[in-house]
């Protein structure tokens, strides 16, 4: 049951935007209705995003969330909540609606953007965005209304998570992580009403002229070679081609759960091309010596003294960006790296294979 308190700022319901109440609202009638947890894969996004629908008090009521709330302090869910409504200005909830166990829905979403600077991307591969959508009334007695919280931090302690999130204008971002989420939260919700079937209002701007939902892609054999002869740039032999787009395909198709298996069928197709497995520390002279290896000819790029390993990398690109190369990597999942060098015009449709493929390439 979506209950509510007082606001006590103006309404927030812009009739053009998609980040407004009647979106919203179709969004939690959806969730309350059917599904109350979803996982989303939307085109451009990486991994998935995640939509549920939580309630006070009951979604604290377990053994880790009780004992995350008295470690914060509190005493119980409600106080959680009220600590909640001082940031957004909403008035508190009443002892008697306390005692009635009353229950107070909101909305949770998560997904990952690409870091916003050069400088984030030295040490982040991805930015964790967390939205908690919190109900209210603005002079009304019905529920005409929405507050936002936002971080950008994992919650390992859910409790600690939420209370550390702060109101946010969704139209005034305070930086640059907060400009890129903002604005991906409005793709992220057109992405959720079309997953749910919902009818966004005509008179809403779009931030998406497409359908953000991946199409049905089945996997072929060709699928595979595309993937090869773009990873290695072309310089592939036509008969180890066909052999290594047969055995991923093979591969794919017996959906492996075991990691390892996974991997060793990957690194057995890493290694048939121009790659280079490197300890995840690594010098300038090392990157020089195995990218030149790799784009057959010399590369020699300008670097700070004392700079090594991942701080290399805008360096590297920078020198690969003049010849139109990206340096990538297969995610290994380890302490290492297995890196080749794509044509830069490649890439996207490499990321888009990879997702497809479940052989999981990053940029760097």
């Amino acid at each position: 049951m979506k209950n509510f308190f007082s606001n006590f700022f103006g309404r927030n319901n812009d009739p053009k935007s998609i980040v407004s109440f009647d979106v919203i609202d179709s969004i939690y009638t959806s969730l309350y209705n059917e599904e109350n947890r979803l996982e989303i894969k939307l085109k451009g996004i990486y991994d998935t995003v995640s939509v549920n629908l939580y309630s006070f008090p009951n979604s604290f009521n377990n053994e880790d969330a009780q004992n995350e709330i008295k470690k914060a302090g509190l005493k119980n869910a409600y106080e959680v909540l009220n600590e909640l409504y001082k940031k957004l200005n909403i008035g508190a909830i009443s002892e008697e609606d306390i005692q009635a166990e009353l229950e107070y829905d909101y909305i949770h979403i998560q997904f990952y953007t690409e870091p916003p600077t050069p400088e984030m991307k030295k040490h982040l591969k991805h930015v964790l965005h967390n939205f908690a959508i919190f109900f209210c009334c603005t002079n009304s007695l019905e529920t005409n209304d929405f507050r936002i919280l936002y971080n950008n931090s994992y919650f390992l302690d859910y409790t600690r998570g939420i209370l550390d999130t702060e109101y946010i204008d969704i139209n005034d971002p305070k930086n640059d992580v907060q400009k890129i989420g903002f604005k991906e939260f409005e793709r992220v919700l057109q992405g959720i009403c079309q997953y749910l079937n919902i009818a966004i209002p005509e008179n809403v701007n779009l931030p998406s002229d497409e359908n953000l939902l991946p199409e049905e892609v089945e996997l072929t054999q060709e699928t595979f070679e595309e993937f090869i002869k773009l990873v290695s740039r072309g310089n592939v032999d036509e008969k180890l081609l066909q052999k290594q787009s047969k055995k991923l395909l093979k591969n794919f198709k017996k959906e492996s759960k075991e990691y390892h298996e996974i991997v060793e069928n990957h690194w057995s197709f890493f290694e048939s091309i121009y790659c280079w497995n490197s300890d995840w520390k690594f010098d300038p002279e090392d990157a020089e010596y195995f990218i030149s290896e790799m784009i057959d000819e010399d590369l020699n790029f300008e670097y700070p003294e004392e700079t090594y390993s991942h701080d290399l990398f805008p360096y590297i690109q920078s020198a690969l960006e003049k010849r139109n190369l990206e340096l990538m990597t297969y995610d290994t999942h380890g302490d290492n790296y297995l890196f080749f060098v794509a044509n830069k015009n490649d890439v996207n449709r490499i990321l888009e294979l990879s997702e497809l493929t479940k052989i999981e390439i990053n940029q760097l």
